[in-house]
């Protein structure tokens, strides 16, 4: 079985139970990953404060697709934190840790050991940083913990030229401006003002991204987004603490009553999704190939492998027809 080797960094799933875990693994608390299916208003507001947005999208030379971020070379460098992508496949991590070092908010703590490297890395160019990055044993560590268990080892140079490469980049309000967080670029990309003590921000980023996914025509569909929010746990918990306080501990009337069940019902939906997270982790990283081989092996001494074999090559080739078409 091929494992991620040292120095080496595996792919990472997007998922919001995967991106919550990981910032927890690097030692940062207050905040979690959510995905959002839309980018109307709507699927915001519920969220805010929205402190980062995590963007995934397919790679591609065409110069139409690229961002219309402003590259920063002044003095702006020497306030925010950029590192370069320096590590392949490093892009999931390298995203997370460009928006949280550089978040300003009081929900959000970094812990000692990016606080630690955010120290560190202060004079640091982008390219300088992203080596920093990929010489951080505890991150390394914690992003190859979610490696996928594979039977062969498949070397780089085997893969289909053609294959389609995804990439991470990060949106966050720094200093009353848009910035783009590309470990594949230069540096960060301006996107324009805004007023973060109004929150706008997600306006302009609405519309950047907007303008980029349909850049893609109806050649690209495979986007995912996720917003960098406040723990929603410690946010209702806050919150019910407060209406206590409030009240005495007396709910004593109709609509106090309903306001603590309401937040109670919420809370209770953050601990059931943060179980499942655990769950899906749990299942991510478990070994299932002893479990397959011998299903396998049990299935030849019964002589129903070669049938199994027939069945899913003729599905597989009717999924290939179908995907034919839509293209």
């Amino acid at each position: 079985m091929g494992d991620v080797g040292a120095g080496n960094w595996c792919l990472i799933e997007s998922d919001p139970g995967v991106f919550s875990e990981l910032i927890r693994g690097f030692g940062a608390t207050g905040v979690q990953v959510e995905e959002i299916y839309s980018l109307d208003d709507e699927s915001f507001t519920p969220l805010k404060p929205v402190l980062g947005l995590i963007f995934l999208f397919k790679i591609d030379k065409a110069a139409e697709t690229k961002s219309e971020g402003a590259l920063v070379q002044d003095s702006r460098l020497d306030e925010m934190f950029f590192a370069k992508q320096v590590i392949h496949n490093a892009c999931a991590t390298q995203a997370i840790i460009n928006i949280l070092l550089n978040v300003s908010n009081d929900g959000l703590d970094l812990g000692d050991n990016l606080k630690a490297f955010k120290d560190f890395t202060k004079s640091f160019d982008g390219q300088t940083a992203g080596l920093a990055i990929s010489n951080q044993e505890q991150l390394r560590s914690v992003h190859n913990s979610f490696a996928r268990h594979q039977v062969f080892e498949i070397e780089e140079q085997t893969q289909a030229k053609d294959e389609d490469l995804f990439h991470f980049v990060g949106y966050v309000p720094f200093n009353g401006r848009l910035y783009e967080l590309d470990g594949l670029q230069e540096g960060p990309l301006d996107h324009g003002a805004v007023d973060n003590d109004k929150g706008d921000w997600l306006t302009l980023a609405r519309e950047v991204l907007q303008k980029r996914i349909e850049k893609y025509a109806s050649s690209e569909i495979r986007f995912n987004l996720m917003a960098l929010i406040t723990d929603r746990r410690a946010k209702y918990e806050k919150e019910i603490e407060e209406l206590r306080q409030k009240t005495g501990g007396i709910e004593d009337n109709d609509e106090t009553m309903i306001e603590m069940a309401r937040l109670q019902s919420l809370l209770d939906a953050e601990n059931s999704k943060l179980k499942q997270y655990k769950t899906d982790n749990v299942r991510r990283r478990h070994n299932y190939i002893p479990l397959i081989v011998n299903l396998l092996q049990v299935l030849a001494e019964q002589g129903k492998l070669d049938e199994f074999y027939e069945t899913a090559k003729k599905r597989t080739e009717e999924l290939k027809k179908a995907e034919m078409k839509l293209k």
